[in-house]
């Protein structure tokens, strides 16, 4: 993964821009029966090389909406939101696409420049696009420094801020977070090592956020944080203690096409992804709501009825 220096900004390691795998054939899960209007809140559209920022910190396979949307489709999951990737930088342009071309199916969330015109932040809005991402994790977005200004945009806009932070990075953060007054949205169970446990300091942060806060979680990336094979049982007791703050904002996501995986041993299939949310869940009533009602009410607002059951 990447590296992360003092201001929190994620450098590309040295062999950048290295290829990764891309993700295998999706099949549906065998645990989980998926509910009527389920989403996936986190998952990513691809280009080709060359709209690729140099400053990346790999170089994942090309991965089409079409694509996407066929996975969806054969795990069972109605809607989708495109998270926009690292090594696009700050051209939406892929991710504004998908969004045109499935208005129906797909919410997306970008990356802009804190100056941004007001002009390129109605074509967002207005292509379906419902927040911006500050992501820390790998070079290419905006970083942490400018969540003040940022924030400030996504409240005019009525926006969420979604932080791909590392769990030490949220902790030291956790003061300025609390002050924004915007809805944040924080990837990847807080992206701390699960081994470490719930009364780990970073862990605890993230729950005083979840408690004292309009904060909100996804329960993506279970095989990035976990030491473990499927179904990553050292996540299920930071799973649970999420459960025990605030049932009502957390979300799942794929995390499709898996991207910075080289190794074939941990890549991931969805279907098995599931599983480990049923796994973690453990309750027909949480899974509705995880997958169906929390996401409706974050990302679908302005969704057609296809397939609501909330």
């Amino acid at each position: 993964m990447s590296s992360t220096g003092s201001a929190g900004v994620a450098h590309a390691p040295s062999l950048a821009p290295a290829p990764c795998l891309a993700p295998p054939p999706a099949e549906p899960p065998r645990l989980l029966q998926v509910p009527r209007g389920a989403w996936d809140v986190h998952a990513h559209v691809i280009g080709n090389t060359a709209a690729m920022v140099p400053q990346r910190a790999y170089t994942p396979p090309a991965a089409s909406a079409a694509q996407y949307l066929a996975m969806l489709d054969r795990v069972g999951i109605d809607f989708g939101v495109l998270v926009q990737i690292s090594v696009h930088g700050f051209d939406n342009s892929l991710l504004l696409d998908a969004l045109r071309r499935h208005p129906d199916r797909l919410r997306g969330v970008a990356v802009i420049r804190p100056d941004a015109p007001d002009r390129e932040l109605r074509e967002l809005k207005e292509a379906g696009v419902v927040g911006i991402r500050v992501n820390e994790h790998f070079a290419g977005g905006s970083s942490a420094d400018q969540l003040e200004v940022l924030s400030r945009r996504c409240i005019e806009l009525g926006w969420h801020v979604n932080l791909a932070l590392h769990a030490d990075r949220l902790r030291e953060l956790a003061p300025r977070l609390t002050r924004l007054g915007v809805r944040m949205v924080v990837d990847h169970i807080g992206y701390g090592q699960a081994s470490k446990g719930v009364q780990h300091p970073d862990f605890q942060a993230l729950l005083s956020l979840l408690r004292d806060s309009d904060t909100w979680v996804k329960l993506t990336c279970a095989y990035r944080i976990s030491d473990l094979e499927p179904p990553y049982a050292d996540t299920q007791p930071l799973v649970r203690a999420l459960l025990a703050a605030a049932p009502e904002r957390l979300v799942w996501g794929s995390d499709w096409p898996h991207v910075a995986i080289r190794e074939p041993a941990r890549m991931p299939q969805v279907g098995s992804l599931l599983d480990t949310l049923h796994t973690q869940l453990k309750d027909p009533v949480t899974e509705q709501a995880v997958l169906v009602g929390n996401p409706w009410r974050l990302y679908g607002a302005d969704m057609p009825e296809r397939g609501k059951t909330v």
